[in-house]
């Protein structure tokens, strides 16, 4: 699987950038090189070519039975969604869809309901998915992107930021390497990301998740890490009104 786009889009924290700094672009790729090495890699890919030479991909292959890929596409809102809900049967209920809804279709339909009606924020309904999953959103319509992975990060999905400034998202270490060189990390397990937004913890939503760079022997940044800092709290998150709530969540992002 693999996610990217532009910076004015993806909006990557600029910390996924520190281990390149000084290193002139070394190891990471544009947009352009990144699609051209996913196609010759993964040959059998289901790719979807969104504005601005941005991307979304999806690849059957070495996947993992426990955790199976889907893709799903409705009302212009594109979703990969990887894992399983052990809770799908009550979520299908719960938003009114057929017996026959994937993984991906329920994250699609708890995503219009916060965007269109937004009667609690976006960290409770993440809450409400029980399983071991990632998934990535993508609403073409309104340039949003939403990027979740679950508490015990069960399954492999990891970020960075390819040369020109675009946010690149993987469950495939090498090919994220490949893309990003010394600039990514792991998605922070238990976190959801949007792109208005900053990076949110869904069981600490009042409290920053913030970057951790990691040195080598001879002091430089070789990595960095996001982990939710519990001495620091935040304003509450609204918890009622519709749309306009939903837009303007308190910002949390790596420092």
């Amino acid at each position: 699987m693999l996610a990217v786009f532009e910076k004015a889009i993806g909006n990557p924290p600029e910390e996924l950038g520190l281990p390149s700094v000084g290193l002139d672009l070394e190891g990471k790729k544009t947009r352009e090189e990144i699609l051209e090495t996913f196609r010759l890699l993964w040959q059998d890919s289901t790719l979807y070519h969104l504005s601005n030479r941005n991307f979304m991909a999806l690849s059957h292959e070495a996947e993992n039975p426990l955790h199976p890929r889907s893709m799903v596409v409705m009302d212009d809102i594109f979703c990969i969604f990887i894992g399983t809900l052990g809770n799908i049967c009550e979520l299908r209920r719960h938003y009114g869809l057929s017996r026959r809804a994937t993984e991906a279709m329920v994250v699609i339909e708890a995503y219009k309901v916060l965007r269109d009606r937004a009667p609690y924020p976006p960290d409770q309904v993440i809450k409400d998915l029980e399983g071991k999953f990632a998934f990535i959103l993508f609403d073409a319509k309104a340039g949003t992107l939403f990027v979740a992975r679950d508490r015990e990060g069960s399954v492999e999905l990891k970020w960075g930021m390819a040369g020109d400034g675009s946010l690149v998202l993987s469950d495939d270490p090498n090919t994220i390497q490949e893309a990003c060189g010394k600039s990514c990390a792991p998605f922070p397990p238990g976190c959801f990301f949007m792109n208005g937004n900053g990076l949110i913890s869904f069981d600490h939503p009042l409290h920053k998740v913030k970057a951790i760079a990691r040195a080598d022997d001879d002091g430089k940044i070789c990595g960095v890490i996001f982990q939710v800092d519990l001495f620091t709290r935040l304003p509450s998150i609204p918890r009622t009104g519709s749309a306009a709530n939903w837009a303007d969540i308190t910002v949390i992002e790596g420092e």
